[in-house]
């Protein structure tokens, strides 16, 4: 059974099954899904219909296509409606959106609640990466420990709604706040492979309750994490522990600050469902490029990007099943967009007049039938106001495209994380996962360049390859931020070679003849340090983090001693992640007896405040890191900048 088969389910309906389950059915329930992948599976129309054997039959009915009632799935065993196969069959499904329109990604915020436990011994380093509120610690690392605000991913999300200054989240929303934070300090706990069904399920439950209370950001933050821990336990080669980690704090955190908010940050904790398109009266577009769309998921399109007149940048997608064969064919075309007749690839240097337009908070471009659209002239990326976007110094916008990249922040709607460089190209430069391009930008700082996309049947690796051949050649560039402990993009678009016309990476391919020197083999730079200061031992913290995901709590209590670890990290000038790092495992290692020698229950709140802090911590250091490198010339070291430190829940 391929799980894409299946119509998505509504997160209280897999919970309502899972719940309805007798105690000895839940302890069989993760060998039932498991059991199902391997039955056949056909979709016909609304319904989809799984053979659990010979002479079984297990629909799923799903009009409007979700699976919305508990009574539109249905099993035709002796043991129906009370058997297994209906809540097995919820659970290999995909999760349902929050809504119907597209529900907000959640996005992360503090460390767990003031209630968890902590250890009298953390210091005010570790309880200031905690989110207490104590005077900062000197020096640089201290200033940076509370240094991540934007929004997680490339999309910033919609601004949420209004709050009354003093207002606070109703004793309801606290509850299912509560219910959330519980959840998934569970999963933590538990780690991957003990996170089965049953563990899923409880996250469901308390997302739905969230979105019922008014708390999507939230509710989308545990669907998140349901999704990715099924796609880690099936095996799916998608899968990336970080991004399961990133999840499991933006959950955490945002259950936390529903206690703790009032006002403005309240309305931004509570997010909002809808992604709404807003008017934005009449717009002069400038194309700059187009690239390819490709997704883990199966889905496959383009996005052309624009400009306006003021700077501002949009984009106009076109993004359905079908992967890299689907972003190749509708690159050719009609851009859905009013009247006009352009492809995309040709809207990516041409221009749009357009009237009526209307706008999400990301930036993009809405096909409302109010919308109207012709064609104008473009401008080359010399010319005014494109010319503009390559103006600003690269630090700048590394430091914007690092708000919009972010993982942990309030969202604001704005920012986007492509850079704009002039750059002189020095060569390849290996590393561990292949080859890269190094170029050199204003201010003597270099920038290692990367493919978008490793897909073959897109044009960006052979691209890279033949600029490898291209040392001392000038490009303007356009790149997507990669945040690094060292200056790094991937690479979207560039000036041609010969100077004539710009060059779409993932579409258009390059010849060895448009090289100024056709014969020149490709050059390779002189190695390059990890970066001007050398490797930060931060990632024996990061480790450490990332290590719990999988295999729960219990894989940091089985360490012995981390004496040595914390000794590095403090000869690192990182004393904040030294202490966290003691805190952390000791509390996994943690387990009270009572009077009569039984191990009492593990204190999963407080693991949970720990861990999260940890996660929170890491990854605003390495921000900071990533900023710094970007200020940095060639032979500076690089230190950790100082910022502004408030509250870590801020």
């Amino acid at each position: 059974m391929n799980a894409a088969q299946l119509p998505p389910v509504a997160p209280e309906v897999t919970a309502t099954l899972v719940e309805g389950l007798s105690p000895r059915l839940r302890k069989r329930l993760d060998a039932a899904v498991t059991k199902l992948a391997a039955r056949p599976t056909h979709r016909d129309g609304d319904t989809a219909t799984i053979e659990v054997d010979d002479e079984t039959e297990l629909r799923l009915y799903a009009p409007g296509g979700v699976v919305a009632k508990v009574e539109d799935i249905t099993c035709g065993c002796l043991l129906a409606p009370a058997c297994v196969h209906r809540a097995a069959a919820a659970c290999a499904a995909p999760v349902a959106d929050l809504a119907p329109e597209l529900a907000e990604q959640a996005t992360p915020e503090a460390p767990g609640p003031a209630s968890a436990t902590a250890p009298a011994a953390v210091g005010p380093d570790a309880a200031h990466a905690l989110g207490l509120n104590v005077a900062p610690a000197s020096g640089p690392d201290a200033a940076t420990g509370v240094a991540a605000n934007a929004a997680p991913g490339r999309a910033p999300s919609t601004a949420p709604a209004a709050a009354t200054p003093h207002e606070t989240a109703s004793p309801d929303q606290r509850a299912a706040a509560d219910a959330l934070w519980s959840a998934g300090a569970a999963v933590l706990e538990a780690g991957v492979d003990g996170a089965g069904a049953v563990t899923q399920s409880a996250l469901l439950r308390a997302a739905h309750t969230a979105r019922l209370r008014h708390l999507p950001r939230a509710a989308g933050a545990a669907l998140s994490v349901v999704t990715l821990l099924r796609a880690a336990r099936a095996g799916n080669p998608s899968y990336r522990t970080a991004e399961l980690v990133t999840a499991l704090a933006e959950l955490l955190g945002t259950a936390h600050r529903v206690g703790t908010a009032s006002g403005a940050e309240l309305a931004a904790v509570r997010g909002r469902v809808r992604r709404p398109y807003s008017p934005d009266g009449s717009l002069r577009l400038y194309g700059l490029f187009t690239e390819p769309v490709v997704t883990d998921s199966g889905h496959g399109g383009v996005r052309t990007w624009v400009a306006g007149a003021d700077g501002r940048l949009f984009t106009v997608g076109d993004v359905a099943p079908g992967g890299a064969g689907r972003a190749l064919g509708v690159a050719d075309r009609a851009v859905r967009l009013g009247d006009s007749a352009l492809t995309h690839r040709e809207l990516g240097r041409a221009g749009l007049a357009v009237s009526g337009a209307t706008v999400s908070p990301d930036g993009r471009l809405g096909a409302g039938k109010a919308v109207k659209a012709v064609t104008a002239r473009g401008a080359a990326w010399t010319e005014p106001p494109l010319a503009a976007l390559w103006g600003t110094p690269p630090a700048e916008q590394a430091a914007r495209a690092l708000r919009s990249t972010s993982r942990y922040a309030d969202p604001d709607g704005t920012g986007s994380d492509l850079l704009f460089l002039d750059v002189e190209l020095l060569g390849a430069v290996r590393e561990p996962g292949g080859a890269c391009l190094l170029a050199q930008c204003e201010g003597g700082v270099r920038v290692r360049l990367t493919v978008a996309d490793d897909d073959p049947a897109l044009a960006h690796r052979d691209n890279l390859a033949l600029l490898a051949a291209a040392a001392g050649t000038r490009l303007r560039i356009i790149g997507r931020l990669v945040p690094a402990t060292h200056p790094r993009l991937t690479l979207l678009a560039c000036t041609h070679p010969t100077g004539e016309g710009t060059v779409d990476l993932g579409l258009d391919r390059l010849r060895r003849a448009d090289l100024p020197d056709p014969s020149a083999p490709a050059h390779f730079a002189p190695p390059q340090p990890a970066g001007p200061g050398g490797p930060s031992p931060l990632y024996l913290l990061e480790r450490r983090v990332e290590q719990t995901v999988p295999a729960g709590r219990a894989a940091l209590g089985l360490l012995s001693d981390v004496t040595a670890e914390t000794r590095r990290i403090r000869r690192g000038g990182l004393p904040t992640a030294a202490a966290l790092l003691t805190a952390l495992c000791a509390s996994a290692a943690q387990r009270d007896r009572d009077l009569f020698g039984r191990l009492l229950p593990a204190d999963t709140d407080g693991f949970a405040a720990y861990w999260l802090a940890a996660a929170r911590y890491t990854a605003a250091v390495s921000e900071s890191l990533c900023a710094a490198a970007w200020n940095a010339t060639e032979g500076d070291q690089v230190a950790v900048p100082p910022v502004p430190v408030h509250d870590v829940a801020g």
